[in-house]
This record gives C-alpha cells, sequence and structure tokens, in this order.
C-alpha cells in the first residue's frame, strides 16, 4: 500500500513538475535564439521616449510609448499614461493584456468579473476579446507597462 501511494506521489510530482520543465526549456531556447538581440532598460520618464497619441476615443491626455513590438506587430510592450482621475470607455483588444502597474492606482472592470483596484506595484490580467472599462483613481497619474501578445489593437465596444 505503501508503495502505491509514493508511486501516486511521484506521479502527481511529475505532472506538476512538467510544465516548470518546459518553461525552463523554452526559456533556454530563446535565450539561444534571441542571443544577438539586444536587452532594453527603461524608465517613464526616459526624455527620449516618443509618446503617442491614444485613440481618440481615450483622454486627451493619454499617451503610449512603445518600448519593443516585432516586425510583425507581436509581443508588444508599451507604457500607457493615463490622467488621475479620469475613466476611460469600455473596449477591448484582439491580444490578451498583461498590465503592471508602475504609477497610480487603476480601477479595472472586465466584463463579468467585479471591478478590481490595481495599486503601484501589481499585477492584473486581461483576456483577448474581454470588454473592460476603467479609471486612473486618486491624485496621482497613471503609467502601466502593459505587455501584449498580438499586434496591440484597441476598439471601442460599439465597434463589435
Amino acid at each position: 500500500m505503501k508503495l502505491a501511494t509514493t508511486r501516486g506521489a511521484l506521479s502527481m510530482f511529475t505532472r506538476q513538475l512538467a510544465p516548470t520543465l518546459a518553461f525552463v526549456a523554452a526559456a533556454i531556447a530563446s535565450t539561444t535564439l534571441y542571443a544577438g538581440e539586444p536587452t532594453t532598460h527603461m524608465s517613464p520618464d526616459n526624455p527620449d521616449l516618443e509618446w503617442i497619441a491614444c485613440p481618440e476615443f481615450f483622454h486627451a491626455d493619454c499617451g503610449i510609448a512603445i518600448l519593443r513590438i516585432n516586425e510583425d506587430g507581436s509581443n508588444a510592450d508599451v507604457f500607457f499614461r493615463y490622467p488621475a482621475g479620469e475613466s476611460f470607455v469600455e473596449h477591448w483588444h484582439t491580444s490578451a493584456e498583461r498590465i503592471a502597474v508602475l504609477r497610480g492606482t487603476l480601477e479595472v472592470t472586465y466584463e463579468g468579473q467585479p471591478t478590481a483596484t490595481v495599486a503601484t506595484g501589481e499585477y492584473a490580467y486581461g483576456p483577448a476579446g474581454r470588454k473592460h472599462s476603467g479609471a486612473c483613481v486618486g491624485d496621482e497619474d497613471c503609467v502601466l507597462f502593459i505587455a501584449f501578445e498580438q499586434a496591440p489593437d484597441t476598439h471601442p465596444v460599439d465597434s463589435r
């Protein structure tokens, strides 16, 4: 009986370890694949950043700085700046978005989910195609780091 339990535990451990081993293998492969690619270090305060205007349905003081993007538009990393006290309209993206709040406090409501308050230093994930709206709450402008898997786009909900 003890042997069967040990085998079961080993089998469960192997199933749990497999994703980690796959991640490590992928990381090693990508390190080899991108060995010639330069590294990047960037602050949202860097005066060399090129801030571009957000789509017209966002606040006029909204800005986006593209940090890195593949030639096909995939794997885009951006800074997103939004003024304190302002909300943004319900919209959606073709790509999933991974968000880290660098400054300020973001309130975001994804369709079917309760509103989340994401403070400086915290992370949020938005699935591809999921409608969401939100606001930069408090007295400090929000600066977000957002990673998109596919080419970044933004569609107001009424464009579906």
